[in-house]
């Protein structure tokens, strides 16, 4: 049999080509792939940029009627993708956007490209160290930093000159040598823009150096100021030149001021150096002896809803208890018994996430938000607290709040009466709301930090001493005066202080490389003792551990930083810690203790008396730590501590999957109370 009556005989025998007289229309062409403009993918940072897509068959042609649609797949924060293509860039960063095309009857195709997201041109070069006077012979590294327009740091190389050689020497990475007595100016150059230090180098010559302490005995942690003292070869003390610092052996920190800490038991030597001339002290340190054991005084654990946020009513016999993941109510607990936590009531409300919780200093009306309302009616309700076992909603205030509220936190000044100082979700602003009148609640102030929408994200706010402390995520911190009189602020008029921002992209550059770019960072919460104010970022990365399953998909990362604001206009970092595996969350400090929920690192306590440098987990500064993970939770065996709030030496912590802990840290083994 021919191949000719083979095929006929099959289309004779297959019933789908009975009675076919009319020819087939061929087929319409599918799409193969994705055409995506420009091809180089890089925007400033704050800038917009429109992509462009075309749909291509398997030849290359391009498919008619293919519908193109572009969306945002990471960097919830960072910026904003339109289905049209148009990208608003919010800040530094790698932005993922999926582009789809589609036909009628088809499936999708989707492909995925990055946007990177870079700093302007150079504007401004930072100087981080700045030693005015140096001795003849002398050696000191100056380094600098350069940022653009935004206080976005660049990753120039800057290159260093000598206005004056035969005084000042540099080599062009900033190791600079006195030469001979004389001014110079160091020349830190990025691109178009210099900055210049003036430097003296001395015209004494040093002929010997005290350095005081001579000897020191400390524990790990404890910062210890040495101080350098040259003299001239007739013994007097010269003025001026700043000597460089350096230890050995051991891990630690010695900065320019001669502020040193150790990190490790033992004997080090610390040295300052004038060129050729150097001294030596000695510091001995101990442990710092600071671990102390937990015990869980009483649960109540959560199954319906993860747990949010947490708050004590003043009479320390009640607590209030949030709910997310689709929870419409918070909890009211009876803790009394602290070993016997009971829930007395519960409001439920039109919200689907209640995260945040607070009443006033009296105790005499409650606030909570509302983040995700069916009928987009959030912001904040009010409840009476006239029996503070069961809240009555007396009113709500939703003007302008379709977005959702985050945070917001209830202060009372004296001269201005009672506000609450409430996050926007859609606005990125902080509404001031006067609840003087707690029936009456009226908005009577905003602030809005710098810089675009697109990519912003106002997350919480705490107030003390008439400052509020915002965690203004991309943007860093921002101090602002509502009342204090610093800058002649209230809460109708709020007026910036001042502002730290930071470099979260390179802060975070491993999360990026476990996880791929868009993952979640900024600065999350804030909390300001004594000079210096606590900031903790929430960071998570874009993706999971690929093949994993349940708690061992991902984890959460991030860091609590120290930053000194003794000078405003000068706000340094100084201290962080890190937990070894999970993230930072809300922080609650009580005297000289800091208390953490670490999400899935659980829950943690901080020794932080005195000056703070470095890195406080290797100090040895951790005092106790719990995990929160529970085989009666919403979440089963699994801890993501959110945080706690402190009072009469308990700890009440709240985590995400397992409800409320009751927890107790015990003295010292050994020690009697």
């Amino acid at each position: 049999m021919t191949r000719l009556t083979i095929v006929a005989a099959t289309l004779l025998l297959c019933p789908l080509y009975l009675g076919a007289q009319a020819p087939v229309a061929p087929a319409e062409p599918g799409i193969a792939s994705l055409q995506i403009l420009p091809e180089g993918r890089s925007m400033r940072a704050r800038d917009t940029m429109r992509l462009r897509a075309r749909a291509l068959d398997a030849k290359g042609n391009e498919v008619p009627g293919a519908t193109i649609r572009f969306g945002r797949a990471g960097g919830y924060f960072e910026g904003d993708v339109a289905a049209d293509g148009l990208v608003r860039s919010g800040s530094t960063g790698t932005l993922p956007v999926t582009v789809s095309a589609t036909l009628p009857g088809r499936r999708p195709v989707v492909e995925r490209v990055e946007i990177r997201m870079v700093p302007g041109p150079a504007h401004h070069i930072k100087v981080t160290t700045a030693v005015p006077t140096l001795a003849i012979g002398q050696r000191m590294r100056y380094a600098a930093t350069a940022f653009d327009d935004a206080s976005d740091r660049r990753e120039d190389r800057v290159l260093w000159t000598s206005s004056n050689p035969a005084v000042m020497q540099v080599t062009r990475d900033g190791l600079a040598t006195g030469v001979a007595a004389g001014t110079a100016a160091l020349v830190a150059t990025a691109g178009t823009v210099k900055q210049n230090v003036a430097i003296t180098v001395a015209r004494s010559r040093i002929a010997s150096l005290d350095v005081s302490p001579s000897s020191a005995d400390a524990r790990t942690g404890d910062v210890i100021r040495f101080t350098a003292k040259p003299k001239d070869a007739s013994g007097r003390a010269i003025d001026g030149p700043t000597p460089t610092w350096s230890f050995s052996p051991g891990q630690g920190l010695i900065g320019a001021d001669g502020a040193f800490v150790g990190y490790e038991q033992g004997t080090y030597t610390v040295t300052a150096s004038f060129g050729t001339q150097t001294a030596e002290a000695t510091v001995t340190l101990s442990p710092r002896d600071v671990r102390r054991p937990l015990e869980v005084v009483g649960r109540s654990a959560r199954t319906r809803f993860t747990t949010e946020e947490v708050w004590l009513h003043p009479n320390g016999k009640v607590a209030y208890l949030g709910s997310g993941s689709g929870g419409d109510l918070f909890y009211t607990l009876d803790i009394s018994n602290p070993a016997n936590p009971i829930v007395s009531d519960s409001m439920v409300l039109n919200t689907r996430r209640v995260n945040d919780l607070m009443t006033n200093a009296e105790g005499t009306i409650l606030v909570n938000t509302r983040e995700g309302a069916s009928d987009r009616k959030n912001g904040i309700v009010i409840s009476s607290l006239a029996d503070p076992l069961h809240p009555v909603k007396i009113a709500e205030f939703t003007e302008g709040m379709t977005g959702g509220v985050h945070s917001a936190f209830v202060y009372t000044q004296p001269k201005f009466g009672t506000h609450v100082y409430a996050t926007n979700d859609g606005t990125n602003e902080l509404n001031i709301i006067d609840i003087t009148a707690p029936a009456s609640p009226k908005q009577v102030g905003m602030f809005r930090a710098p810089g675009p929408n697109a990519g912003g994200a106002l997350h919480d706010v705490d107030v003390q001493d008439g400052l509020a402390y915002l965690s203004n995520w991309n943007e860093g911190l921002i101090i602002i005066d509502v009342g204090n009189g610093i800058k002649g602020g209230s809460p109708s008029k709020p007026v910036m202080v001042m502002q730290y921002k930071y470099d979260l992209n390179d802060l975070y550059r491993q999360v990026e490389l476990a996880g791929g770019p868009g993952f979640i960072r900024g600065t999350h919460t804030a909390w300001r003792h004594k000079n210096y104010v606590f900031i903790a970022d929430e960071v998570f990365p874009s993706s999971g551990v690929q093949g994993a399953k349940d708690a061992s998909a991902g984890r959460a990362y991030g860091r609590l930083q120290v930053i000194d604001v003794a000078d405003y206009d000068n706000p340094k970092p100084v201290a962080f810690y890190e937990p070894e595996f999970g993230g930072v969350h809300n922080i609650w400090i009580a005297g000289d203790t800091l208390y953490m929920g670490a999400y899935n690192a659980g829950f943690r306590t901080f020794d932080i008396s005195g000056e703070l440098r470095g890195d406080l987990r290797a100090q040895q500064r951790e005092m106790a730590h719990l995990n929160t993970a529970d085989m009666d939770g919403f979440v089963k065996n699994s801890a993501m501590t959110w945080g706690v709030v402190v009072r009469d030496g308990l700890a009440y912590v709240n985590d995400m999957y397992n409800g409320l802990w009751i927890v107790r840290m015990k003295p010292k083994r050994g020690v009697t109370p």
